[in-house]
């Protein structure tokens, strides 16, 4: 399961053991300089991963792999996922970018953290309600009242499934039971009735797996759009840093682009940089071609771009379900405007 549907806890003593342990001594450098094979001089940029490699990344990939990184005269370094956030990464200037969603940016600024979203890797939800394809007895949300969630803990799920229940007729009355497996098997091995995957993974392994699942989408039940996965960094860096941010967002914007035309040699390319932790090639590929057919391109065509109304309209739902909190752990008493949590300046010009 890919991170994203997990909200991680953004505590500062978290941060603290990070550094500690002296795992990040040139992460968020920024500006460090750094020599290549040929000798010329690049900069340090620092990513960190939210979960293991995997198409949520691609465009980082491709671009790395294709040498555009270093052409532009930057020296990334990804930093695999460990034990702290990104978001907690970024907020003590520990990484200079790194991969989010939205609602741990959200859930960051509310707290009074310095986290930005700067380019959106996915522009619609990329997580459904899902059961078994065979379940003759739901053909709607309203019909998952009485029935078993099969959840993963975060905060947002209860309210969310409440909403779209109810938005679909039914009382949003169920029961919930935390994943200690994949969504499908939990499903298919009667565990559950309902869970909220994934459709650009686990409901394609799903799939290939010979378990397929029926889906509901979020949006056909009134529930507002959210940015899934996307790149954050922080007002620190990006202030200190315009030049680069731009440079580092210009190459990862063609990242992407080419993921978009050329979804199967970017799959290969992803592969080919995480042959130990990418071995369902076939899963992959398929990943890589729904998402560059639905989930990369913004609706004017642009690659990246955020607006107002998604980062509004998903805050909102996060006040009015009391998921937002201050730095002293005080549930926010008006909806916070997102004017800071999000950035296109730093995009480079695409009409």
């Amino acid at each position: 399961m890919r991170r994203r549907t997990l909200l991680r806890s953004l505590l500062p003593a978290t941060a603290a053991v990070f550094v500690a342990t002296g795992c990040s001594s040139q992460a968020g450098s920024g500006t460090g300089a750094a020599a290549d094979a040929a000798g010329a001089a690049t900069t340090r940029v620092t990513l960190a991963l939210d979960w293991t490699p995997n198409t949520n990344h691609t465009g980082i990939y491709v671009a790395q792999q294709l040498g555009w990184f270093k052409a532009a005269g930057i020296d990334l370094k990804i930093l695999p996922y460990g034990s702290t956030a990104p978001e907690t990464l970024l907020a003590t200037h520990q990484a200079d970018f790194g991969i989010s969603y939205q609602d741990g940016v959200s859930t960051a600024q509310a707290a009074g953290q310095d986290v930005v979203s700067v380019f959106a890797i996915t522009q619609k939800t990329d997580v459904t309600i899902s059961v078994r394809a065979d379940r003759t007895d739901i053909t709607s949300p309203k019909d998952l009242d009485g029935k078993t969630y099969a959840g993963f803990g975060a905060p947002y799920e209860k309210p969310l499934l409440q909403k779209v229940i109810r938005n679909a007729g039914g009382k949003g009355e169920f029961k919930t039971v935390v994943l200690s497996t994949s969504a499908y098997a939990a499903l298919y091995a009667g565990k559950a009735d309902f869970a909220m995957p994934e459709p650009t993974w686990e409901g394609l392994e799903a799939k290939l797996e010979g378990k397929p699942l029926k889906d509901f989408q979020l949006s056909d039940y009134g529930f507002p759009g959210t940015y899934s996965a996307l790149i954050a960094s922080s007002d620190y860096f990006l202030k200190k840093n315009p030049a680069l941010a731009k440079k580092f967002l210009a190459v990862v914007v063609k990242g992407y682009t080419y993921a978009l035309d050329h979804p199967d040699q970017a799959a290969d390319l992803l592969v080919k940089a995480n042959k130990s932790v990418l071995t369902n090639t076939a899963l992959v590929k398929e990943s890589e071609e729904l998402l560059a057919k639905e989930y990369y391109r913004a609706s004017d065509g642009s690659v990246g771009t955020q607006t107002a109304k998604t980062w509004q309209d998903y805050t909102d739902f996060q006040f009015n379900a009391g998921l937002l909190a201050d730095a002293n752990g005080k549930q926010l008493t008006a909806s916070p405007d997102v004017s800071a949590f999000y950035t296109n300046a730093y995009l480079p010009d695409q009409k």
